[in-house]
Parts: structure tokens; C-alpha cells; sequence
């Protein structure tokens, strides 16, 4: 079983949508037996928080529930518990990095990484712009599970 765990800032908005993408998108090939997908904050700011109504908004449009997902922050041992952990940006990468003590087996990655490009998915607290940040999601959740599939 591919265990992942997407991290951004809060878990409220830009990785919620990745785990609840890429969910989807596992459950749409018939591999849900194959993965465990979760997501968590770096930061305690938005802890036991749902995710925020306009992510969930952007979800609903395109059929995807996130119902009872509520923030959690990540933590040390989830380095051991997941194989990938994927951050949102340079400074979700930063942190989970130090919280995590490093990375020594090579499993935290930038999510942009996997659609080939570099850079962050911009997080649309700040910008307010969902649907970039969905796009972006969405490409890198695809191209991740083209590349595990190919594996």
C-alpha cells in the first residue's frame, strides 16, 4: 500500500484538496485498496478547523466531498507512518523538514515536482484565486499517480 500525506500551511485549504483529489482520482482507476492519502498542517494556527468553505466549494463543483475532515498538524512520526510526504511550497518544505527531523529515505517532495514543473502551489488564502489552485493541485495529484502506477 502507497501511503501519502500532502502538507501545507493550515490543512485547511491547498492540502485538503490534494488528499480529497487525489482520492478521487485513485478511487476513479479502481486503486483505492492500493493507497492510504491523508493531509496535515505544519502550523497548530487552524488545528481541529474543517476545511475552509471555499475549498470545499471548489471540491463540490467538480463532485468531490471532504465532509469531516478537520485539520491536524503533521508529525514526527508520520515520516516513519507515510511514503511520501508532499508539500505545497518551498516553506511547507522548509518546515516539514524540521519537523520531521530531515529527510533521510528521501520522501518529502514539492507537489509541482511530480507535474514537472518548479515553483508552489500558491496558497489561495492569501491570493483568493481557487481555482488556480486547483488546477495546479490537480495536475500534480495526476501526474503522481501516473508516475506510482508506472512503478
Amino acid at each position: 500500500m502507497v501511503k501519502i500525506l500532502f502538507v501545507c500551511h493550515g490543512n485547511i485549504c491547498r492540502s485538503p484538496m490534494a488528499e480529497f483529489i487525489m482520492k478521487d482520482l485513485v478511487q476513479k482507476a479502481g486503486l483505492e485498496a492500493q493507497f492510504h492519502i491523508e493531509s496535515a498542517a505544519t502550523s497548530t494556527e487552524e488545528i481541529g478547523n474543517p476545511v475552509y468553505p471555499p475549498a470545499r466549494q471548489k471540491l463540490a463543483e467538480h463532485g468531490i466531498r471532504c465532509a469531516g475532515k478537520t485539520a491536524r498538524q503533521l508529525q514526527k512520526s508520520d515520516y516513519q507512518a507515510f511514503a511520501l510526504l508532499i508539500g505545497m511550497d518551498r516553506a511547507n518544505i522548509r518546515n516539514m523538514n524540521r519537523i520531521c527531523g530531515g529527510d533521510p529515505e528521501n520522501k518529502i517532495h514539492p507537489l509541482m515536482e511530480y507535474a514537472g514543473r518548479s515553483g508552489d502551489v500558491d496558497d489561495p488564502w492569501y491570493t483568493g484565486d481557487f481555482e488556480t489552485t486547483w488546477q495546479d493541485v490537480l495536475a500534480g495529484c495526476q501526474s503522481l499517480l501516473e508516475q506510482l502506477q508506472r512503478k
